[in-house]
């Protein structure tokens, strides 16, 4: 029998969730198996409450049924009982502090953030957690299972309804998100997706 590869817990930062692309994109990789999400009801406050602020268009209950298809789609990303950690951590910005805490109780070996400049690598390491930019967490898991990754991009571009994507616009949609390097791989085997 093959021993189970352990897959890779990451601890999402409400900035990676705020633009919807990046959001379904980390969720649909989620649901392949690709890796174990964590996200605590803070979290999920944070981008929700960005995403109201910056777009008056959409609803609560629009985001609030994200919220809940997010949970569902990983039952066990949900991390509480946190909140003890908190006081003893120091963060560039300590409104921060509360993702640390909980990539730190649910075992995250990652916190994907874009603000990689709040959450210091000399701080992160002392817990054995790695602070990475979504493009490379997300170069990383296309490299480690190119045909997952790309049979999970194919369901996601499908998904896409509102407008629908060409194989080139998903790839634009990619590199516009700021995920440039992934956008390179996908390109390269666009008849995948």
């Amino acid at each position: 029998m093959i021993p189970a590869v352990p897959v890779t817990i990451a601890l999402l930062d409400a900035c990676v969730l705020y633009p919807p692309s990046l959001r379904d994109l980390l969720m649909r990789l989620a649901s392949f198996g690709a890796y174990s999400p964590r996200i605590t009801e803070d979290i999920h406050a944070e981008w929700i409450r960005n995403v109201l602020a910056d777009n008056p268009n959409v609803t609560s209950g629009q985001l609030d049924r994200t919220r809940r298809l997010m949970n569902h789609v990983a039952p066990d990303c949900l991390v509480s009982g946190y909140e003890e950690y908190i006081s003893r951590l120091s963060l560039p910005d300590a409104a921060d502090r509360h993702v640390l805490a909980a990539a730190i109780k649910a075992g995250a070996a990652i916190i994907v953030t874009f603000n990689l400049s709040d959450f210091p690598m000399t701080t992160l390491l002392e817990y054995g957690i790695e602070p990475l930019h979504p493009d490379i967490f997300l170069s990383a898991l296309f490299d480690d299972e190119p045909s997952l990754f790309l049979q999970a991009a194919l369901s996601h571009r499908a998904s896409l309804k509102k407008p629908p994507k060409t194989e080139m616009e998903y790839v634009q949609t990619l590199r516009a998100t700021g995920l440039t390097e992934l956008a390179v791989r996908v390109e390269a085997n666009l008849s995948s997706i």
